[in-house]
Formats: structure tokens, sequence, C-alpha cells
């Protein structure tokens, strides 16, 4: 019985360690400034009939501070990496010379920066919602146990203290994510 509650509890810590890295992934996205490959990363190009990553389209470099390039494998696909980027809700302007694309990076405004912290609250948000439902799995998982009799009342009780604990330290860890995040934009 201890067995399963334990497995329960790491696949808990798993799956919220997921919408963390998730999290992690997206502020790695916004940019403040300062060229990174991980702002380009999530962006979606449509090649090949789907909706393909950008870094299996092409290569991702950063050859100057204010400067990104992307390296497109396949010609025929420079228009759709051109449109991706534009589209992708960053403020970026690519343009294309051949089969690189150079996206320069402009600075950052007053209006941008509130944009920015807004997206950042929006994925601070998508990933506190992800971490209640898991938090919302281990109690339905829990109670089945007391349910089945595997565990008792006052075991399902206390663990459905220790998933609610989990699920504060990961949403606490959140917020200061995001309170990072907040003060990187506020910066730059």
């Amino acid at each position: 019985m201890a067995t399963d509650l334990n497995e329960l509890k790491q696949d808990l810590t798993r799956r919220m360690d997921g919408a963390i890295e998730t999290l992690k992934r997206e502020f790695a996205g916004l940019r403040t400034g300062r060229a990174s490959p991980g702002l380009l990363e999530p962006v979606r190009v449509n090649a090949y009939g789907s909706e393909l990553p950008l870094p299996q389209v092409g290569t991702i470099a950063v050859p100057e501070s204010r400067m990104l390039t992307v390296q497109v494998w396949d010609r025929s696909l420079v228009n759709s990496v051109v449109i991706a980027i534009r589209d992708c809700g960053l403020g970026l302007n690519p343009a294309a010379d051949g089969q690189l694309v150079r996206v320069p990076i402009p600075q950052l405004t007053g209006e941008r920066r509130i944009e920015l912290a807004k997206a950042a609250h929006r994925y601070a948000e998508g990933a506190k919602v992800a971490v209640r439902g898991v938090r919302r799995d281990g109690m339905d998982q829990t109670k089945a146990l007391e349910k089945k009799g595997t565990i008792s009342q006052d075991e399902e009780k206390h663990w459905a203290e220790e998933v609610q604990k989990l699920t504060d330290s990961y949403i606490k860890r959140i917020d200061e994510s995001l309170a990072e995040k907040d003060k990187e934009i506020k910066q730059v």
C-alpha cells in the first residue's frame, strides 16, 4: 500500500516538474532585448503539410547580440519560416537572404514591456492550471484507493494533505519564476 502511494507521489512530482519545465521554455521565448535562440524555438512552421517546430526546419544562431539567424535547410520553406516568425506574436520582422533568414531584435518599448509581462503572467497561469490538474488527479487517485479499501480514511486524508503541500510548493516556484521574469522584463 505504501508503495502505491509513494509511486503516486513520484508520478505527481514528475508531472508537476514537467509543468515547471514547460514554463521555463515559454519564459525563454519571451525576449527581453537580447538575442537568444530560445526566442524562436517555440515558433511553429507550416511545412510538409503539418506544423513543425522551427528547430526541425533550420538552425538558429546568434551572430550578434541584437540579431538572430535561421539557416533553413530546405529552400522551399524559407517563406514559411519568415511568415511563421512574423506571425508568432513576438513583434519581430524577419528578412530572407537566400536560405538564411535574418531576424533583427528591436529595442523594447514601454508598451512592449507591458505586453511581455502580460504574456509571462499568462504562461505562469497556464503552468498553475497544469499543476492544479495534476493535484486533482492525485486527489482522485487517493480517494479511489480509499474506496477500494487499500488505504484507510485517515491515510487518505494524510495523503491528500501531502498532495496539497506538494501543489503549494510548485505554485510557489511558479510565482517565484514569474517574479524573476517580471524583474528581468522591467530591467532591460
